[in-house]
């Protein structure tokens, strides 16, 4: 037994040193992506002063004109409205998708006639559907509500079906030799297993969503954060136009990270550390 802790020692040290470690790569990962981000502004700084475009501001007149914009309300404003058709699209989005892509993954002939509905909005490009839409619904809430639920809902619904067809059969047979019938299959067996997938079907429908929302701004009637672009083009207030692009930009990649973190909290315990 003593000569046996020798042998354990490395093991232990190497455990001992598993945080530090941890920490040594999401320090890297983060001076990297520090380093992408400065990349990008230097090179849009140099781009922007180099003047082969008029209505190509710099770097810090953007960041400027954003600052500008969060301080008089403007852009807060803009997106509380933007967030209402948002909100309500993603809503039902959430609600039909996962429904539909739990059905569609649990019952064939429910897939028969549902699946290729979605695979279809999925393929359609949003910008031919915008007049069909405008045609049918007008210009209003509706519309944009309906433009969101276009993109978010295909990709939740088949994420959410894919998810269930990969649970592994074998999961089913062990809760099925414990005498568990089919309702306890599915609470206990196949939606637990699925949870992570469908998750991630969550995050990139919201991601689809806030797309939705902002082509219909654009296309259909210009409010919210698709106002303020329309309206600095009109006036070649570029600065302006540009720092409301970058803060679609900002606000996306903000919303998906949050969902990503939440996503390892919730389903993927061996990252916990790294975030």
């Amino acid at each position: 037994m003593p000569a046996a802790q020798p042998l354990n020692a490395p093991v232990d040290a190497r455990r001992a040193d598993a945080p530090g470690l941890m920490a040594r790569i999401a320090g890297v990962s983060l001076l990297w992506k520090v380093l992408s981000i400065a990349l990008v502004a230097g090179a849009w700084e140099l781009a922007g002063r180099s003047g082969f475009s008029f209505s190509f501001p710099t770097f810090s007149e953007t960041i400027v004109a954003l600052w500008e914009m969060l301080v008089d309300g403007s852009l807060s404003a803009a997106y509380l409205r933007t967030l209402e058709p948002l909100v309500i699209g993603l809503v039902f989005s959430l609600s039909v998708g996962i429904a539909s892509g739990i059905a569609m993954g649990l019952r064939q002939d429910v897939e028969w006639f549902t699946l290729p509905i979605f695979i279809v909005m999925q393929a359609a490009p949003m910008a031919a559907l915008i007049p069909l839409v405008t045609f049918v619904y007008g210009i209003g809430l509706t519309a944009k509500v309906l433009a969101v639920v276009i993109l978010a809902m295909p990709v939740i619904a088949i994420n959410s079906y894919r998810a269930v067809r990969n649970v592994p059969p074998s999961l089913i047979s062990m809760c099925a030799s414990f005498m568990g019938d089919r309702r306890k299959q599915i609470l206990y067996v196949v939606l637990p297993a699925a949870s992570p997938m469908i998750f991630a079907g969550i995050r990139l429908g919201v991601a689809e969503g806030f797309s939705g929302a902002v082509l219909a701004e654009l296309l259909i009637t210009p409010t919210g954060i698709g106002d303020l672009i329309t309206f600095h083009r009109s006036v070649a207030n570029f600065g302006h136009m540009y720092a409301s692009i970058l803060s679609i930009v900002l606000f996306a990649i903000i919303t998906v990270g949050l969902l990503q973190r939440l996503e390892v909290v919730l389903f993927r315990p061996e990252k916990r550390s790294s975030v």
